[in-house]
């Protein structure tokens, strides 16, 4: 690993994390886990109200997204493969 050098122009604070790979991650909506079962625990979680919101962020419930969604119109061509 080669030297870095990071300069502010003003004070300021920043963390760097690193250290081995962590393994092997499930992503679904905003639940990130190690395990897929604690995805579907996280769902059921949010559903029930179990999952406290930050304080000034509370004003509205986000419904968990629908599963096998669809695009609203059959007009809309498929996605670009990335490269």
């Amino acid at each position: 690993m080669g030297n870095s050098t990071v300069k502010a122009k003003t004070n300021a604070e920043f963390v760097i994390l690193g250290g081995e790979p962590l393994g092997e991650r499930f992503i679904w909506w905003n639940f990130v886990s190690s395990r897929k079962e604690r995805i579907e625990q996280a769902k059921n979680d949010w559903q029930t109200g179990k999952i406290i919101l930050p304080p000034n962020d509370n004003k509205e419930f986000v419904p968990l997204p629908q599963t096998g969604s669809k695009p609203a119109s059959s007009d809309v061509p498929p996605p670009e493969p990335l490269s």
